[in-house]
């Protein structure tokens, strides 16, 4: 990682009110993976033969992305502590944020790019060696047809504060009508949906024990009726026993209408650290909509040892009545290394 020292950041101070100049520290830090990658299931079945079928993954297994991303802080006259995040991956922006730190107060957080608010931060607490267990699953290996089913969520672009006092977190989310992403000085244009407010609390009762739980109302895709949501709620147990990590969650989504489904999905999942380098990880999910018979079903493990900057990885997911149709099915297998820099 490099540091840089700057001084006069008077782009921030202006803009936050600020009486006075302040100097900052920005850093760089970056990371690159390979992976080899294998599907099976209904991604290399649906094409009549070989190479044939849209949804045909029988292709290059091995890829590559990287990331860079630059992070800059400064303190205000006043104590409090403004940073600035912006990462790079593969050259397409999917970070842009910015934080207010107010001490004793909280903090305020401000994503433009893509990330989890509310309740959002808590949809999967599983412990995890390295993916969790919704990685590749797809239902047809097209890409586009959506996988995993009943994760909360609380919006991506938006706010969220949160605080911490003694064994207690919490933290509120609002990400505004989804009508686009707004650049400075400017509005996305119509809004889509209604926009999405979540909460969580999360408490620390004894030492390794860690209960939460979450609410929150996010838009349906009913474009101009803002009165449309979804409810969603989830509650999570984590438990730490030396080198041993627990993990239960449920969680709920209420839809708008009657005629769409309603998930409930439970997911358990269990971490080894074998040594400091060295962890494997197990994850069950299981998803049960309102309105059909079939339930979805994943199960999926995964291991990482790191040596220095590096860190080797592996995952195997597989799943079965993907969004709760019997006929779909999906295995993801992913191998790959990692260099943070």
């Amino acid at each position: 990682m490099k540091t840089w020292k700057k001084a006069g950041v008077t782009a921030l101070a202006g803009s936050l009110v600020a009486t006075s100049a302040f100097a900052g520290a920005v850093t760089v830090s970056g990371t690159a993976n390979v992976t080899y990658t294998g599907n099976t299931g209904a991604q290399d079945t649906a094409g009549a033969s070989p190479g044939t079928g849209t949804n045909q993954s029988d292709g290059q297994r091995w890829g590559i992305n990287k990331s860079i991303s630059f992070a800059g802080s400064g303190e205000m006259d006043n104590g409090w502590t403004v940073s600035i995040g912006q990462t790079l991956k593969n050259g397409s922006v999917t970070g842009l944020s910015m934080t207010l730190d107010m001490g004793d107060s909280g903090s305020l957080n401000y994503e433009g790019s893509t990330g989890a608010r509310g309740i959002g931060k808590i949809a999967d607490m599983l412990p995890s060696a390295n993916e969790g267990f919704d990685d590749g699953m797809d239902v047809d290996g097209s890409g586009t047809s959506g996988g995993v089913t009943g994760k909360v969520s609380g919006g991506g672009q938006g706010f969220h504060y949160s605080k911490a006092m003694d064994m207690i977190e919490i933290g509120v989310g609002y990400a505004p009508k989804g009508g686009g992403t707004s650049v400075n000085g400017a509005v996305s244009g119509v809004g889509a949906t209604a926009s999405d407010i979540s909460a969580f609390v999360k408490i620390d009762p004894m030492d390794g024990l860690e209960i939460g739980f979450g609410t929150g109302e996010t838009g349906t895709a009913a474009t101009g009726d803002s009165s449309q949501t979804d409810d969603h709620s989830t509650v999570y147990v984590t438990y730490v026993y030396g080198p041993l990590t627990v993990g239960y969650q449920t969680s709920t989504i209420d839809t708008y209408t009657a005629t769409s489904p309603d998930d409930e999905s439970t997911n358990w999942g269990v971490l080894y650290a074998v040594n400091d380098e060295l962890s494997i990880s197990y994850h069950d999910h299981t998803n049960d909509d309102s309105t059909v018979a079939t339930d979805e079903e994943v199960t999926g493990w995964g291991a990482s040892y790191t040596v220095g900057s590096m860190t080797f990885k592996a995952h195997r997911n597989s799943g079965t009545g993907l969004r709760n149709a019997a006929s779909s099915e999906s295995e993801h297998t992913e191998v790959g290394v990692t260099f943070a820099f």
